[in-house]
């Protein structure tokens, strides 16, 4: 065991070598896939899966995280700490449950402190079928000239013009129009692109070899930045469908007190989104009965974490801006994905691990 602050790492390059090294000291099996462009420091890049079971068991829990890259940070940490937690592995080993770790989704973007691929693509928009007709996102279209105005910090008249919308529509419609995924603005806000991105294309490489023999699958995929600080939502993360729901409740619920939300019938802090990744499970592996959540960690409030992207994506389409500008724009997108306290940490981690045991506990229950 070591303390949680110490899973967690400075750098895309150090969480990949401490989450490495404590995979290969417990004696996993991993595999890397190597991404085809370099990281922020010249480090490789690349998506880390690590299997802690017997690679033909029945139920499998798979734990992700960096899925929009520079929430890695925070996943990272808690993948790391369980390579190293004797008491949980024993858990899911007595419980005939194989675990699978896929570290880094979206290795470019934890690396560059990022939330989008190299292709400029919310990976967790993505998942979408290509040959029809995608989804039209016209209150995104509305708003995309504000959310990337002509120079950073926004002037008055453009943040006035998005508080007004926000008044004259709410805080939640504000988010739900940037935040549901659009299809149109290559260089906007949760893009979900036009084609499969790379992390799309590995993960389902992933997804068809270590999952193609499970029955009964659970999948827990670490986020950040929404809801308060430090709390972890508990976001069902299925089609939507009463049965699996109920399922999802009854694992991860704690009767009632780590209740389980949904986007569905708008209990959770997250807004209808669309091309979501763990679509890929029903589609690579249908002969699992599939059962997965979101877990949303807290940090910042939802206006500060969008302000952050905002700049983020101005500073990538304005390659010319000062370097202590782009600094300040980097270290603000690090601050509404990752919380770097002891207090904090140690909070993402209790709660990843309640919820990991009780996904093997669910999963034991299942036939």
């Amino acid at each position: 065991m070591i303390a949680p602050q110490d899973a967690f790492a400075p750098s895309y390059a150090r969480a990949r070598v401490q989450f490495l090294e404590g995979a290969a000291a417990a004696g996993m099996a991993i595999t890397s896939h190597n991404h085809p462009l370099p990281g922020r420091d010249g480090e490789t890049l690349a998506m880390d899966v690590a299997l802690d079971g017997a690679p033909d068991a029945e139920h499998l829990l798979i734990v992700s995280s960096a899925c929009h890259g520079a929430e890695g940070y925070c996943g990272s940490g808690v993948q790391v700490f369980a390579t190293h937690d004797a008491e949980w592995r024993a858990h899911a080993r007595a419980a005939g449950v194989a675990v699978l770790y896929i570290h880094a989704l979206n290795p470019h973007g934890f690396s560059w402190v990022r939330r989008v691929t190299h292709e400029n693509v919310d990976l967790n928009r993505n998942f979408q079928d290509f040959s029809q007709p995608l989804p039209v996102n016209a209150a995104y279209a509305e708003l995309h000239h504000l959310l990337l105005p002509a120079q950073w910090p926004p002037a008055a008249d453009n943040e006035m013009a998005i508080q007004a919308y926000i008044a004259a529509h709410g805080l939640a419609r504000y988010q739900a129009a940037v935040s549901q995924g659009q299809h149109t603005f290559s260089d906007g806000l949760f893009f979900g692109g036009t084609a499969p991105t790379w992390s799309n294309r590995t993960l389902r490489g992933v997804l068809r070899k270590h999952v193609g023999r499970a029955r009964h699958l659970a999948w827990i995929d670490l986020h950040t930045g929404l809801g308060p600080s430090g709390l972890g939502e508990r976001i069902f993360a299925c089609r939507d469908d009463a049965t699996a729901l109920k399922r999802a409740r009854d694992w991860w619920g704690g009767q009632g007190q780590t209740p389980v939300t949904s986007i569905y019938d708008g209990t959770s802090t997250s807004a209808p989104l669309t091309g979501l990744m763990w679509c890929a499970a029903y589609e690579e592996c249908p002969q699992a009965q599939y059962t997965g959540i979101a877990l949303e960690y807290g940090t910042v409030p939802i206006t500060e974490v969008i302000d952050a992207l905002r700049g983020d994506h101005w500073q990538h389409i304005h390659p010319e801006a000062p370097t202590e500008l782009r600094a300040a724009i980097k270290q603000r997108m690090l601050a509404a994905f990752y919380v770097d306290t002891d207090e904090w940490k140690a909070q993402i981690v209790a709660q990843a691990r309640q919820a990991m045991f009780q996904a093997v506990d669910g999963l034991r229950r299942s036939s």
